[in-house]
């Protein structure tokens, strides 16, 4: 054979090998609805020019006489990571046309494999045709066809075509897969980059549930095209049966929007929008939705579901990066009644409380700082809207910390600012059975706090772990609030006040190792001291960011115990405890944290008088807390338990705590919890409070499983939630239907049932009924 001629027969291979690869563009076909054209790309321009091909056969024939040339027997070419078998390859340079023979398979650089029987390509690889054409994907979808052919360098066609991304039963693979789509033709535009299934047959277990005359999505080489979505439909009693289907957009590469009409044979049409844009430096979120209620009376009356007609919302979310170091963003709601979003389950707007917020946010590597203001809504059914009027407005919080780069002293130096400032326009004030209690006044407050802080850690020789500290804070406060009336405390009636905190604190700790042949025991007796001054202007001061705390195992070496700066402790106390961690070989894990606070002197912070009783019953109104612990074993059977709870520190009754025990296996897993909550008059809990809460799933048949869940009000002996579904789940399909009770106790028109389910086909994409999460 000439030199020439195997240049030429070479080149040819080249025309063989990228014609065929063309076909790997069908790898991802049918996966994705809606998604904006790419610009046109060619096999061509994947291949580098300095690329070289590596040609193997057991036998190489010139046919001068028929000008054929052949590669026989265990045919094997590489080339620019592309690498191609076959029986047999020949190329005709009369017709110009060349030809794999027997058992032809490709495999590109992306993980695509196709096989054929056999492939047929002209030298310019614009036309050809394939016989018994299987591709196989990286992502393990799968298509299969009778024929195919390449038309004009641009268009593929398959004949008698099959989709699925679902893998072939291992026991038969003759099997029908889960599901399938099969079609008389299968068309991929290469200008239009779409493809496009004539007389497409969707069928689910070997059996056609739906027939269309054409499907078109994008192929996989475009990342976003209008289009339709998946529709999504929702079941629930006040809205009845809902039918929502979604159009995407593609204005720019930058922008683009969704557009969804859902239908409720209740309540009529809700109309959605949300538009988003990309910047260089961050993204920008738009959200619209309204509806004309047409059935308002189907809402428990007076509630402002019933008593709204025409209902909507807008909102807007956007983050910027500055530089790298600061971010500048919001995210924000307006809503034509208090209740519309959650009602209508809007997505990221279906819960009771909602913050919209605007921040600016820096971080550093020895410092951090965070300036935000925070508008609350409050979505329940009162159409008065009370909660959310009662709510403040806070403008700005501001935090900053930092930690000194150097050594103090050889301890660590950090400091923290706070500033808030925030106003309410009307008074949240209530009483409980004799208990008043003023979470928020009429008016303006502002706060300015600064803390320095200085700590170092010593270890002895002897293992004793020694951490001195000292800090250092002061509050400045602005008042133009109300006064409230009829508190029986001494507030303080002026326009200013300061305060400051000094501490003084020492801890110690001894972690003593203990070891076995078998296992491994640490147990860590803790200490702590911390000498102050009384708290300043205790209980005389707007309470607003220190209503709430729970005392228990986790904050027992807290510092300042008070969940918030509006409080200060005060007085000298002392923490002290101890806590274990043991692990076994046999798999066994068990931890445990026991101890106790004394006030030894100075004013008990938590027994003072506050607008709030932030203190009462709280464990640490009292020189000696409540006891507190938590504990918890983990076994290598799946059986785990863990526990919290706050004892009584005269007679070990039981105040607050909750126990949790797991099962898990490969079939069955399973999780009970019981919470206990002691009667707290001074915060509305006239009696006590204990619940139950259980989740299960059970897996059978392989991919099956059924779950459910209750929660269980035993005080009233109501079961507030319910929930029950079925689920099925392989590599090609999920499958999930439940059904969820919710009921209020205390306000049965905020109870509701609904029913969720999901479909999802994947690279197809999902089928939807109801927005909940269900498991």
């Amino acid at each position: 054979m000439a030199a020439g001629d195997r240049k030429y027969f070479s080149k040819q291979l080249v025309a063989l090998l990228v014609g065929a690869t063309l076909s790997s563009y069908f790898g991802s076909a049918a996966v994705s609805y809606g998604q904006a054209s790419a610009p046109d790309q060619t096999i061509g321009k994947k291949i580098p020019a300095e690329a070289k091909l590596l040609l193997s056969a057991n036998e190489l024939v010139y046919n001068r006489d028929a000008d054929l040339v052949s590669a026989v027997g265990g045919v094997q070419i590489n080339y620019a990571g592309y690498k191609m078998v076959a029986q047999k390859v020949e190329y005709n340079q009369k017709t110009g046309r060349m030809m794999a023979l027997g058992n032809v398979e490709l495999v590109s650089p992306d993980g695509n494999r196709i096989y054929a029987d056999n492939l047929d390509v002209t030298d310019n690889f614009a036309d050809g045709f394939l016989n018994s054409l299987r591709i196989e994907t990286a992502d393990n979808t799968r298509i299969v066809a009778e024929s195919g052919q390449r038309v004009g360098g641009t268009m593929m066609i398959l004949n008698k075509g099959v989709y699925t991304a679902c893998l072939p039963c291992a026991e038969d693979p003759k099997r029908a897969p889960f599901w399938q789509v099969k079609a008389k033709r299968v068309i991929q535009n290469g200008v239009t980059h779409t493809i496009r299934l004539e007389s497409a047959r969707f069928e689910l277990l070997g059996y056609p549930i739906a027939f269309l005359p054409f499907i078109e999505v994008p192929d996989n080489t475009v990342k976003r095209k209008s289009g339709f979505l998946f529709p999504t439909m929702s079941l629930s009693q006040n809205l009845g049966f809902g039918l929502s289907i979604p159009y995407y957009y593609v204005i720019s590469p930058s922008m683009d929007a969704t557009v969804t009409t859902t239908g409720y044979t209740a309540q009529g049409f809700l109309v959605e929008g949300e538009f988003r844009q990309r910047f260089e430096n961050g993204t920008h979120i738009l959200r619209v939705a309204g509806i004309d209620q047409a059935k308002p009376d189907n809402f428990s009356s007076g509630t402002s579901d019933a008593e709204a007609s025409r209902r909507g919302m807008v909102a807007s979310k956007a983050e910027f990066r500055i530089n790298p170091r600061w971010t500048f963003g919001w995210d924000v709601m307006v809503q034509s009644d208090n209740n519309f979003s959650k009602t209508y389950k809007l997505r990221d707007f279906t819960g009771t409380d909602r913050t919209n917020q605007i921040y600016l946010t820096g971080l550093g590597k020895r410092n951090y700082f965070d300036m935000r203001a925070f508008y609350f809504d409050v979505q329940d059914a009162d159409r008065k809207n009370t909660a959310e009027k009662q709510q403040a407005i806070v403008y700005p919080a501001l935090d900053y910390h930092y930690v000194a780069p150097q050594p103090l002293a050889g301890g660590e130096l950090s400091a923290d600012v706070n500033l808030t400032n925030i106003s309410r326009t009307h008074d949240d004030f209530y009483t409980v059975d004799g208990f008043d209690r003023f979470r928020g006044l009429k008016g303006q407050t502002s706060r300015l706090t600064a803390e320095l802080q200085w700590k170092r850690t010593y270890v002895t020789p002897t293992g004793l772990v020694i951490t001195p500290l000292l800090a250092a804070r002061g509050d400045a406060f602005a008042l133009n609030m109300d006064n409230p009336t009829g508190y029986t405390g001494n507030y303080l009636d002026d326009n200013s006040a300061t305060r400051s905190m000094f501490t003084a604190g020492l801890e110690l700790r001894y972690p003593i190792l203990m070891t076995t042949e078998n296992s491994t025991h640490i147990l860590e007796p803790i200490a702590q001291i911390y000498a102050r001054p009384d708290e300043q202007l205790a209980g005389r001061l707007p309470n607003e960011d220190a209503q709430s705390f729970v005392f228990d195992a986790t904050s027992l070496f807290d510092r300042d115990k008070f969940s918030g700066y509006d409080r200060v402790e005060g007085g000298t106390r002392a923490n002290v405890g101890i806590q274990y961690t043991g692990t076994f070989d046999s798999g066994y894990k068990l931890h445990g944290i026991f101890g106790q606070s004394y006030q030894i002197a100075g004013q008990n912070s938590f027994a003072t008088d506050d607008l709030v009783n932030v203190g009462a019953d709280s464990g640490l109104e009292t020189d000696r807390s409540d006891y507190v612990g938590l504990g918890g074993v983990e076994t290598p059977y799946g059986v785990s338990v863990a526990a919290s709870y706050r004892l009584d520190e005269k007679d070990f009754e039981f105040r607050r705590g909750d126990l949790t025990t797991a099962y898990q296996n490969d079939t069955f897993q399973t999780q009970v919890t019981y919470t206990h909550l002691s009667a707290q008059p001074a915060y509305g809990f006239a009696e006590d409070n204990d619940e139950i809460q259980t989740s299960s799933k059970v897996k059978f048949k392989d991919y099956w499983a059924i779950f459910g869940g209750i929660a269980w009000d035993l005080n009233n002996d109501v079961l507030s939630r319910r929930t029950l579904g079925l689920s099925y789940e392989d590599e090609c399909t999920i499958f999930t239907i439940a059904y969820t009770d919710t009921r209020d106790s205390d306000d049965e028109s905020a109870s509701d049932w609904t029913i969720g389910a999901r479909l999802t086909f994947r690279t197809l994409g999902d089928i939807k009924i109801g927005t909940n999460t269900l498991e």
